[in-house]
């Protein structure tokens, strides 16, 4: 495995850093009262002006795979980037790297036609518009996608869509321009793999309705816009359709992998820098006669801390590297573990550090209740754990029941009688022998 940053990722990482601490990191404060302030449906203060610095600066559409074009970086490229990018939740935006966007923006580079591409790509890489991804539903079981209920109908040269969705993330940003809306386009009898296909929605179609923001954990906007939508009757060309009916997981599996390795770093670097707080923290605070730090229990969460951020990074690393190397879907197994692993390990570091800041932890003064906030959406955002754990351990079955279990030394079965007995001769206590029981022949 070959993890090594390379010199263009390492540059990169080094202007980021040196853009977040000149740029960001003396507005955030202000950034999330503008957001408390200004609640989901507004564009916050100065991140347009920051965006086009950070173009300017050549800090822009990082994420482009490296399959895309010669500007594009590897997996493990971006992943570095990633995780600076994260220490903030504002950052990922300013940079054109922020979900959905970047999940939508590759799955039209993947699969959007020319004029898909013009219409909604186009403006997406310039950094004009936002954009949604209209999936999970209120009134299903979302975690098992083919229980979208959701309704695509051919009518003619149109695309008529009926449904109901929720936690929309995007939907409230007045620059949304589009939804990929995933819908039923197969019947009853149609594969259940093969019922749901993916069409482009524009914000302002007929029929689109915002219904409410919804908060996470009580927070609207940061770290996520989400939304409850309705679309009622919605026309679309039929040209919008994404790769064809029926297509939907298909496309949901191109789109996702990436998504996840990029969420699973960004709470990487967010947790780096909640460690980082912690740190200067109990070396600034005296309590029973010494400072924090120097009590055990302090000791003992920040060096887990350490050990858990680490595994985590490692664990990413070989995801990305695994991606790169032999592709999305011979990596599902390492995806699927790091989308369990860095969300459980950011929710446990971030609530260590508010039991450590006390009751001002629990305020947003530290940005420790946003990053809380981030952390446990993200053990349901793009699948739950439990989701993510039968699949991990589908797979680990799989793989050994296609190995001789004798060869490799994992046999599982028991001990014939004829073995058992051989054990027992051969053991320090062996059975004794006896003679005749009562009513048996000497």
């Amino acid at each position: 495995m070959n993890i090594t940053q390379s010199p263009r990722s390492a540059d990169l990482r080094h202007r980021l850093q040196a853009f977040m601490a000149e740029h960001l990191y003396p507005i955030e404060q202000e950034l999330y009262l503008a957001a408390e302030r200004l609640g989901p449906w507004e564009i916050y203060p100065y991140i347009d002006d920051l965006k086009q610095r950070a173009r300017a600066e050549g800090l822009w559409n990082l994420f482009l795979p490296a399959a895309h074009g010669p500007d594009g970086l590897s997996n493990v490229e971006y992943a570095p980037l990633c995780e600076q990018m994260g220490r903030s939740l504002f950052a990922p935006e300013i940079f054109n790297c922020s979900a959905p966007d970047t999940g939508n923006m590759e799955t039209l580079l993947l699969f959007g036609t020319d004029e898909q591409k013009g219409c909604y790509l186009k403006p997406l890489l310039e950094g004009q518009t936002r954009s949604a991804f209209a999936m999970t539903e209120p009134e299903v079981a979302s975690s098992d996608a083919t229980n979208i209920a959701s309704q695509i109908r051919r009518d003619g040269d149109e695309y008529v869509i009926n449904g109901r969705k929720w936690y929309t993330t995007g939907a409230t940003d007045p620059r949304c321009a589009f939804f990929i809306f995933m819908g039923r386009t197969g019947d009853a009898d149609t594969d259940r793999h093969k019922a749901q296909s993916m069409i482009l929605v524009p914000r302002d179609a007929a029929g689109v309705r915002v219904v409410r923001a919804l908060p996470v954990l009580g927070f609207y906007g940061v770290p996520d816009r989400s939304a409850e939508v309705v679309f009622e009757d919605v026309r679309v060309p039929a040209t919008n359709i994404l790769l064809g009916e029926g297509r939907g997981f298909e496309i949901a599996q191109g789109r996702l992998g990436p998504g996840r390795i990029h969420h699973c770093m960004r709470l990487i670097g967010l947790s780096e820098r909640v460690l980082e707080r912690m740190c200067r923290r109990a070396s600034e605070r005296v309590a029973f006669g010494s400072p924090l730090s120097e009590q055990s229990v302090t000791l003992e969460r920040i060096a887990q801390a350490r050990i858990l951020i680490d595994q985590a990074r490692l664990l990413t690393m070989r995801a990305a590297w695994m991606m790169d190397t032999v592709g999305n879907k011979a990596a599902r197994q390492e995806i699927a573990m790091i989308k369990v692993a860095a969300p459980a390990m950011a929710q446990q570091v971030v609530d260590w550090a508010i039991q450590l800041f006390g009751g001002g932890g629990t305020n947003n003064d530290h940005f420790l209740a946003a990053a809380f906030a981030t952390a446990r959406l993200l053990r349901l955002a793009d699948g739950p754990d439990e989701v993510h754990r039968n699949q991990i351990a589908k797979l680990e079955l799989r793989r050994h029941a296609s190995n001789n279990g004798e060869l490799s030394g994992s046999r599982a079965t028991g001990l014939t009688l004829a073995e058992a007995d051989a054990v027992a001769s051969a053991s320090l206590w062996p059975a004794p022998v006896r003679g005749p029981q009562r009513g048996q022949a000497a």
